[in-house]
């Protein structure tokens, strides 16, 4: 198992990415902790990894508030007794025209995607330290490196764009203390993400269909895509790699 006995918290483990990922590192005999806003769907991906076996524990939190950045880490290591790996996975998407983005909305996107990401990077890093290494994943976008003419997410963007200058900027830092800290930058994954956008329930299958074709490999991502890119760069099998940004986008940064 690559990550027998290690201990990871995962943000936005309750669905998509996150709850794949949660349950692909409790296969490889992680003990898990999920953190989230939504209560019921944090239980949903513990209880199934319990069902097989596993080891986990949900943790409610707002990313968006520093304190509750603090608190999640802190519950983690308590039920766990340490922590060896934190994947930033909880973000919002929102698609609004620059000139019709008001204050809140840039805020809530910039608060959970960067300042969520780069505060429980803060407070998770003590708790590695006292490990002896670790790793940190993060979650960006195809969006934080390349410019899309028909996309209207110049805020999403921005904030994506700054978790790829912090993963390499803490890989720096971070690298005499043996804890390294990788990016992962997916386009279109099939999560629930989507349904937060106000598409009509409907509607979502024909707009996923819609989106295979901006992927030149010929299909959306599914989550469990990502989840094994993470596992890559969160076991000893990418112990030689710290500040690397993957392109896992099913060929859109190649055109």
């Amino acid at each position: 198992m690559k990550l027998q006995d290690k201990i990871a918290l995962i943000t936005g483990g309750g669905t998509g990415i996150g709850k794949a990922t949660a349950l692909l590192f409790a296969k490889e005999g992680a003990i898990v902790a999920v953190a989230g806003r939504r209560e019921n769907k944090l239980r949903e991906t513990v209880d199934t990894v319990q069902k097989n076996g596993g080891k986990a524990y949900y943790v409610v939190g707002d990313i968006s508030k520093v304190c509750e950045t603090e608190k999640i880490v802190k519950e983690t290591v308590s039920n766990c007794g340490g922590l060896d790996i934190l994947v930033n996975n909880a973000g919002v998407f929102k698609g609004i025209k620059k000139t019709e983005t008001n204050e809140e909305e840039y805020d809530r996107i910039m608060d959970i995607n960067l300042k969520g990401t780069y505060f429980m990077s803060k407070h998770a890093i003590p708790e590695m330290y006292k490990r002896g290494g670790g790793s940190i994943v993060n979650i960006s976008s195809t969006l934080g490196i390349k410019g899309i003419r028909q996309s209207t997410t110049s805020v999403y963007a921005v904030s994506k764009g700054g978790i790829v200058m912090l993963t390499k900027t803490l890989a720096l830092e971070l690298s005499p203390y043996k804890i390294r800290v990788n990016c992962i930058c997916p386009a279109v994954v099939e999560t629930e993400i989507f349904e937060t956008l106000g598409i009509p329930n409907e509607k979502i299958p024909e707009r996923m269909k819609m989106w295979e074709s901006f992927h030149p490999i010929g299909r959306n991502g599914k989550p469990e895509d990502i989840a094994y890119a993470i596992l890559y760069f969160a076991s000893d099998d990418s112990s030689w790699a710290t500040g690397s940004i993957l392109n896992l986008d099913g060929g859109v940064t190649a055109e």
